[in-house]
């Protein structure tokens, strides 16, 4: 019985942590009005020098957030962006930006 009791008890702080940190697109997509001046709202650069995030996987979103704000990966502008990002935020702007969804035209 006891050892019942420890599933459980695992079980249900696993479920806990996964329901708190469930990532929130729109909570990602007010978020993203700090970053839409490079990568727009939209997640379309506005400048050369940044990338396209629309529609781009959340696990590599959250990663690359993750190293910014950790100082593994560096970048004038992101380093000083991402320092200050909660784990749920982060999750919240992948969120986003992953669910926008992006159509391309092959040209004939």
């Amino acid at each position: 019985m006891f050892r019942s009791e420890i599933h459980l008890a695992i079980v249900a702080l696993l479920a806990a942590t996964t329901a708190s940190q469930a990532a929130d697109p729109k909570a990602g997509r007010a978020l993203a009005a700090k970053c839409q001046v490079c990568h727009g709202l939209d997640g379309i650069a506005k400048i050369p020098i940044a990338p396209h995030l629309a529609g781009e996987s959340e696990i590599y979103l959250q990663t690359q957030l993750k190293a910014f704000r950790s100082g593994k990966r560096e970048h004038e502008m992101m380093s000083v962006v991402a320092k200050d990002l909660t784990d749920q935020e982060i999750a919240d702007l992948a969120a986003w930006y992953s669910s926008i969804s992006i159509n391309v035209t092959m040209p004939d």
